[in-house]
């Protein structure tokens, strides 16, 4: 692992992904005054009132991520929003799957990314597989975070089931300097440092960060270097932006493990090593120009490269095979090669263990114009903006299997002898080109009403690099045009009426059109057999709600929120576990899925000292078409290892209750203390599509904060997780464990949750 990189930066438009005024209050007399909170209408800008986004909006601020001292994004979205949840299926803090009215992003390959992310306007998914890396940004550099819900198109592709939008800080927004430091359980040990500065016309913003931890898993070490810089000009009419930033990661996520091993010692693991790495380099060149008081154009350009390598030890599926020559998948009678064609003899050093090995090697290039105009039409206030937008992803990825021997440890020592299926070079190139608008349009002073769309182009050519996959070679063209309406209607500011109807649109990666022939499994994350075709992914959203505000209550204000939200995806892709190995199994369009719930929310301040939220989501996530899932180890499928799925039968991995509040309270001006709980119901394990087996069962955890500020240049705080230790899992799937232990039958793996921890740290600010 390298430990150095260069990060220096350059700012990033307020503009740009989502500009939020905090709700603050200004006393003029006996009247307060709340700012107006302003959200993006696309990736690249637009901003208006919340309060006419025909959505219900969620917002982070820069204060919100540093008081709740979460390491993540991520992790704050966990926590403090509604409808989003966490999975441990990589037991690693900088590895989350996030969860979205049961839609996910995730860093890892295999799962259906149904939300889109970006950065300062620049798409975050990556090109091959459309993961997200939560690791590759410094969290002190984040200025704000929004989270839009519903099939927006304007967000582009993979906004299935929402977007989120984050902006990073410059010197004109944080023009201070910081050094964080923390430390406590498991050996985490966390430093950034943050510098920023202005003259009101050129400024920088730089934020470097380290992280490392022993993991409170066996052998479960991880280390992050990232960092960030902005330099910015800023004249009366725009802005100029050159952004660079930087990640060298290491990180080990061991994953799930057995429920008889976890009734023996919860901290144990599988199979090791389990380890990504991450090499990260961002170059980006962004502004704004207002031509007049009515008109502004905005723009981006960059160049994006991430080299993500895999190293996964397993037990082996591999035996003798029933003439005494080589060695055969079980139940099988096909003898297994190696590279060079060659019969694999049996020997002690090659039975037992498998070290799966892949590097993606991934570039992106891109760039987007828009303008909005904002003069009125008729007399009647307008904001209207079109754009355009370009990306190019090149990927060149390779994989390997190498068989091994298990040890007393279950590591896996390779023999050096690779397999002949599972090698796989890879290349191929994405090209998207997108159209878009927005527009909102008063009808009158109440009433607010918005259309929306994007033409997506979308071309995917993927070449086998060394002959060895000709299946793999292929083109692959999508286009679609999706729509958006609704309108709000503020009766008063303590009550808005919002609804919607909106579409989105995802297309299959190339990792997914590499692994779709159910005659040819494949091994996730690294083999890749044949492409047969694959639909693209539809979403449509109703949305409906009420929300509103009271000010003068006890000294504060409440917020509150209160929506219905229906989202039906079509040609929705799965991947179907073929139980033949490891992670085998192959994605395929299983029809109509649907998500759809309730939402509450309230937030409340009372006498400027007690602040409170509290959230509530319904998500009932279902399958609307019947298909035959294949589930080999789960225990009720037939001798096929094939379960048939029902319309109405549930989708494993999302609660269908949510509840979260926190509360936080001022004890004297210097010292404040808080809490959140965190409540999810019961959830099917990946794997029980079919809702046969019994689920995860309900848990709920209380983390405690403090902070206690000397002045205004030194504060102490201090965070406890898991207060009452709460042992729980929120994540499932089916595996063979006799693989690894003989005698242990139970084909249930769960992700397992960390123990109670805690950590202290001391913020100097100049």
């Amino acid at each position: 692992m390298k430990y150095q990189f260069i990060q220096v930066s350059v700012l990033s438009l307020l503009t740009f992904s989502v500009a939020y005024a905090e709700d603050k209050t200004e006393k003029l007399g006996t009247v307060q005054l709340e700012a107006m909170s302003i959200v993006n209408t696309t990736p690249l800008g637009g901003g208006i009132s919340r309060d006419k986004i025909s959505a219900n909006v969620q917002v982070m601020t820069a204060d919100d991520l540093a008081k709740s001292q979460n390491l993540s994004v991520a992790e704050y979205m966990n926590k403090y929003m509604g409808s989003v949840t966490i999975n441990d299926a990589q037991n690693n803090p900088m590895q989350p799957d996030i969860q979205y009215r049961g839609f996910t992003v995730s860093p890892l390959m295999g799962l259906s990314q149904g939300l889109s992310v970006y950065m300062n306007g620049i798409r975050f998914n990556e090109p091959f597989g459309d993961t997200v890396h939560w690791d590759l940004i410094p969290k002190g550099a984040i200025e704000s975070m929004s989270l839009q819900s519903g099939s927006n198109p304007a967000y582009g592709l993979n906004s299935l089931g929402g977007a989120i939008a984050m902006q990073t800080k410059t010197g004109f927004t944080a023009p201070e300097h910081t050094l964080t430091v923390s430390g406590g359980s498991w050996g985490r040990h966390n430093e950034e440092i943050t510098s920023g500065w202005n003259n009101d016309k050129f400024a920088y913003f730089l934020d470097l960060q380290h992280f490392q931890e022993d993991g409170w898993r066996d052998h479960s070490p991880s280390q992050v270097f990232n960092g960030l810089g902005t330099l910015s000009w800023c004249t009366d009419s725009g802005q100029l932006n050159l952004t660079l930033a930087g990640a060298d990661s290491s990180l080990v996520g061991n994953g799930a493990i057995p429920v008889e091993l976890e009734a023996i010692d919860r901290k144990a693991i599988f199979t090791k090593p389990d380890k990504t790495s991450n090499e990260f380099f961002l170059a980006a060149l962004d502004g704004n120009l207002w031509l007049n008081d009515k008109t502004e154009l905005t723009s981006n350009i960059y160049y994006r490269q991430n080299k993500v390598s895999t190293l996964n030890g397993d037990g082996s599926e591999l035996e003798e095979c029933d003439d005494g020559i080589g060695l055969c998948e079980e139940g099988e009678d096909e003898k297994v090669t190696d590279i060079n064609g060659d019969i694999i003899s049996v020997t002690d050093d090659v039975e037992g263990g498998t070290l799966n090995t892949s590097e993606s090697d991934q570039w992106s290039f891109g760039f987007a114009l828009q303008s909005a105009f904002n003069q009125s039409v008729l007399g009647h206030e307008n904001h209207f903006i079109i754009g355009t937008s370009y990306d190019l992803g090149d990927v060149a990825f390779q994989a390997d299997t190498e068989l091994g021997s298990l040890t007393d440890e279950r590591g896996v020592n390779g023999a050096g002898v690779f397999t002949e299926e599972s090698r796989v070079r890879l290349s191929s190139k994405t090209h998207s080109i997108g159209l878009f608008f927005s527009e909102y349009l008063n009808i009158t002073d109440k009433l607010v009403v918005n259309f929306s769309g994007r033409y997506n182009h979308v071309e995917i050519d993927m070449q086998d690099v060394d002959g060895n996959n000709p299946k793999l070679t292929g083109k692959h063209k999508f286009d679609r045009f999706n729509p958006a309406t609704g309108f709000t209607y503020a009766w008063m500011p303590e009550l808005n009426v919002y609804g919607g109807y909106s579409e989105s649109s995802r297309v299959p990666t190339p990792m997914e059109l590499s692994c779709a022939d159910e005659n040819d499994p494949c091994k996730l994350p690294n083999a890749f057999i044949a492409d047969p075709p694959l639909e693209q992914v539809v979403s449509k959203t109703w949305e409906a709600g009420l929300r509103g505000n009271f000010s003068q209550v006890f000294s504060g204000n409440v917020r509150w929120n209160a929506g219905y939200f229906n989202t039906v995806s079509h040609d929705d892709i799965l991947f179907q576990s073929t139980g033949n190995g490891n992670s085998a199994g192959f994605f395929e369009n299983v029809g109509k899925t649907k998500r759809q719930g309730v939402e509450l929310g309230l937030a409340s301040t009372f006498f400027n000292r007690w602040r409170m939220s509290a959230n509530y989501s319904f998500i009932d996530a279902t399958y609307l078409t019947p298909f035959t899932v294949q589930s080999a180890n789960h225990p009720n499928a037939d001798a096929n290892g094939d379960m048939q799925v029902l319309a109405g039968n549930h989708i494993p991995g999302i609660p269908r209750h949510i509840v979260k509040f926190s509360t936080d309270f001022d004890v004297i001006d210097e010292w404040t203390i808080g809490m959140n709980l965190l409540f999810n119901g019961e959830q099917f394990l990946r794997g029980d599509e079919a809702n046969l087996d019994t689920q995860l069962s309900a848990y709920a955890v209380v983390n405690l904060t403090t902070e206690y500020r000397f002045n205004e240049h030194f504060t102490i705080f201090g965070r406890l997780d898991n207060l009452f230790g709460k042992q729980y899992n929120n994540f499932g799937l089916y595996g063979e464990a006799d693989e690894v232990f003989d005698g242990m039958d139970d084909t249930r793996f769960v992700g397992v949750s960390a123990p109670r921890a805690g950590w202290v740290g001391v913020k100097l600010k100049l």
